[in-house]
């Protein structure tokens, strides 16, 4: 009779166990793990699975070790996870924390070069950016190119101004690889369907005229006039003069204002010294600047001056342009001539 008893009392203990134990289940695999923010979590090469899981408690991830386990360790699943870095997301279950670690969805970082900005300020964007490996910092200038493996001498103005996203650990060369691979792309479509009868005989030498335009104008419907002026001199064998080639070749000695004597300073990107385009691009060229620099307007301009409100007045004639200046720079200097 005791046996009985005792047989019963351990069928109903074990009938509450297994009831507690599922509702546990049921608990760990329902409810949420994180409440406030996205957590992020690196998985590195040859973590284990006890590793991972204290990785997550570490990060205050209210998971059930022993689910968490159970649950990778089903099916295998703990062997198909993948290294990198994770952000799991506000409300996220465990089954939805493995499966973003199985499916390997890592986090994105991201970087930005904007239009107009020089080799010196991507360098400085990618220095600064945490989630690079740097490679670059103590490589000059001149042996850029030969670590990216490209041909050009120099890489002033080879990369695509855009947003570019990686992951994080991804290597500085990498990011400018594919900054070089998409300008290559959309430079090449652009010189395929160039306007006829251009200054100009190939698509490096439109890069650096179309640096030139995204330095003088950021307004979209003057680049085409911009361009027209430049295109224009020279075929008429003219100075570009302008004044952003100019303050490139003057570097770290232009503080904010060009001198006379700046503009007789016979640099290599000095337009107001001699003829022709400067030896390379000034700066990152943007799709739009390329296109008018080979789409150039049909008018007579061969004259431009800043207004002061980020738009220009065109003029055909000298005698125009100099009436131009006098109403709209007065005594300064900062028309082409």
């Amino acid at each position: 009779m005791k046996l009985n008893k005792i047989a019963g009392y351990t069928l109903i203990g074990l009938s509450y166990f297994g009831g507690w134990l599922w509702m546990d289940y049921e608990s760990a695999i329902s409810n949420p793990t994180i409440f406030d923010k996205p957590i992020t979590i690196e998985i590195e090469k040859g973590d284990s699975l006890t590793k991972i899981t204290d990785k997550l408690v570490a990060q205050n991830v209210k998971i059930k070790p022993f689910w968490f386990k159970f649950l990778a360790k089903r099916n295998n699943e703990n062997k198909k996870i993948k290294s990198g870095e994770y952000e799991i997301a506000v409300n996220s279950t465990i089954p939805q924390i493995l499966a973003l670690f199985i499916q390997g969805k890592v986090k994105q970082h991201l970087i930005t070069f904007p239009e107009g900005w020089n080799f010196k300020q991507i360098r400085q964007e990618l220095d600064k950016n945490f989630a690079i490996q740097h490679t670059l910092p103590n490589v000059s200038i001149e042996q850029i190119p030969t670590k990216l493996n490209i041909s050009q001498n120099h890489p002033e103005g080879l990369f695509f101004p855009d947003t570019y996203f990686f992951e994080k650990h991804t290597t500085d060369v990498a990011i400018l690889k594919r900054a070089y691979t998409k300008m290559q792309l959309v430079l090449a479509e652009e010189w395929q369907h160039r306007a006829e009868n251009l200054p100009i005989t190939t698509p490096y030498q439109a890069l650096i005229l179309a640096s030139i335009i995204e330095k003088e104008t950021a307004v979209p419907f003057e680049r085409p006039q911009i361009s027209g002026v430049f295109t224009r001199r020279l075929q008429q064998n003219m100075m570009l003069q302008t004044d952003p080639t100019v303050i490139y070749g003057m570097g770290e000695s232009y503080q904010g204002d060009i001198k006379t004597a700046d503009l007789q300073n016979p640099t290599l990107y000095n337009t107001y010294t001699f003829k022709g385009l400067p030896p390379t691009p000034i700066a990152m060229a943007g799709r739009e600047a390329l296109h008018a620099a080979l789409h150039p307007d049909s008018s007579e301009a061969l004259f431009f001056v800043a207004k002061g409100d980020g738009t220009h007045v065109f003029s055909s004639t000298l005698e125009a342009h100099n009436a131009a200046v006098e109403t709209y720079q007065r005594h300064k200097n900062e028309a082409i001539p």
